[in-house]
């Protein structure tokens, strides 16, 4: 058992305790820790530094400090929490169960409330992003439409083939690289509000199509839809959805995330339905937790509850009513590998069911991914604020990948897909990456 090395805190004087995250946060959670040392080995970071700060140990040691009025929030404790990849492995490997994601959110929310970080470029950033762009669905879809006149119009691949941005600053290039490509059309334009079960009708459920996952894999969406409507489910999908808050909570906008999440329950009364249904893994992971984030609420906090009982991902649910096997005629053999993506494995303790999708699929055969629980370096937004971490993540996984010599990678979030396609277009790899329901999807297809 690793022993933990102990930790130099700086006294603070005593004084009155100011309301904060970490102060306010029950207090069991953050003492839950026993510093035994059995995450270290699953902390990408600390397998990568080796040093105890870089670990859910060291860190938790931190909040706990703070929570206890021993230090005050520093510019070093909130580049320590935005260092951490939020990946939750360590919460797989915790025999006390410590609830690290809940630290996690809290710790972030307090290096935000501290103001430790301000600064006019990152305040910008944020206010940019965070509280003006992902706070409506129509403000993103316009920059989706901006970024896709751009790409269809072949003003990106003129430029990128002009020598142009050799002229920019390195980290202005792989900004640039990392633009995703948005798909033809949104959503809305591929499925209807209401799709009516194919068979007799069972269910009735709802489909969250999200932001990003809107943007960039639409067809995603669709194909979430078309497979719930062959499993006999009735698919409610309201055109104009919102962000479901994740983006905000992972990164300490706490305010917003609950009024993100109060706007999504009420375009989603859990009463109506089943199911609601995700199919990114990383908003499920959020979006099964509205109960916490709403716990002081006195009118959502009881349909918060009731929410995240109704909240399914995709593969759970279908697992659960029993896959429909897509017929063997016209299915081609293929060869898959499976990455699974942090917050469905970790952070759902979904592992089984994507694998017995996979397996429902006729010819197909499933190899599995050395270390396919760990952490391929998306994380969010980790990529664009820790480039150089994810970047070695992301190199390991694709590494472990070649390994398998599978030509079909699944993965079920769109920010494993889209940080691994580019990955895998920077290092020429002939690997398709996809999620694994639209291979379900496809299946079907070809049956009928």
């Amino acid at each position: 058992m690793t022993v933990a090395p102990a930790i130099s805190i700086p006294v603070v004087s005593a004084k009155p305790k100011r309301h904060s995250h970490l102060h306010d946060l029950d207090y069991s959670v953050v003492q839950q820790c026993m510093h035994c040392g059995l995450c270290l080995p699953t902390c990408p970071t600390y397998d990568a530094t080796k040093l105890e700060r870089n670990s859910p140990r060291g860190r938790i040691a931190l909040m706990r400090a703070i929570a206890d009025d021993k230090l005050e929030p520093t510019k070093a404790f909130a580049d320590e929490m935005y260092f951490c990849l939020g990946c939750l492995a360590c919460m797989t490997a915790c025999p006390a169960g410590v609830n690290y994601a809940e630290l996690f959110e809290h710790a972030r929310a307090e290096a935000e409330q501290s103001r430790v970080l301000d600064n006019p470029k990152r305040s910008f950033i944020r206010a940019l992003t965070l509280r003006w762009l992902f706070m409506d669905l129509g403000r993103l879809q316009l920059l989706g439409f901006l970024i896709r006149f751009y790409q269809q119009l072949g003003l990106q691949s003129l430029l990128r083939n002009s020598g142009v941005l050799k002229l920019l600053p390195k980290r202005l290039q792989e900004l640039e690289a990392m633009t995703p490509t948005i798909q033809p059309q949104f959503t809305a334009d591929l499925v209807t509000p209401v799709t009516p079960a194919f068979g007799v009708k069972k269910y009735r459920v709802a489909v969250l199509t999200g932001c990003a996952q809107d943007l960039m894999y639409s067809d995603v969406n669709r194909d979430t839809v078309e497979v719930l409507a062959r499993n006999d489910c009735e698919v409610v999908t309201p055109p104009e959805q919102n962000c479901c808050g994740s983006l905000h909570a992972h990164n300490g906008e706490w305010g917003m995330a609950q009024e993100l999440a109060r706007k999504t329950i009420d375009q989603f009364p859990p009463e109506q339905f089943d199911a609601i249904i995700s199919n990114a893994a990383g908003c499920g992971s959020h979006l099964k937790h509205y109960s916490s984030l709403l716990a002081d609420d006195p009118v959502y906090a009881p349909r918060a509850k009731l929410w995240d009982a109704k909240l399914k991902d995709i593969h759970e649910w279908l697992a659960k009513i029993g896959i429909q096997t897509p017929p063997a005629m016209n299915a081609p053999a293929q060869t898959v590998t499976y990455h699974e993506a942090c917050h469905l494995c970790h952070g759902q303790k979904i592992t089984a069911q994507p694998r017995q999708l996979l397996k429902a699929i006729p010819n197909l055969t499933l190899t599995e991914l050395p270390e396919s629980n760990w952490c391929c370096g998306s994380a969010g937004i980790y990529n664009l604020i820790q480039p150089e971490m994810a970047n070695q993540l992301l190199d390991r996984k694709l590494g472990h990948i070649v390994e398998t010599k599978a030509p079909i990678v699944a993965t079920g979030n769109p920010g494993c897909l889209a940080h691994m396609t580019n990955g895998v277009r920077r290092q020429n790899l002939p690997v398709r990456m996809v999620h694994p329901i639209t291979l379900l999807a496809e299946a079907y297809r070809r049956g009928n």
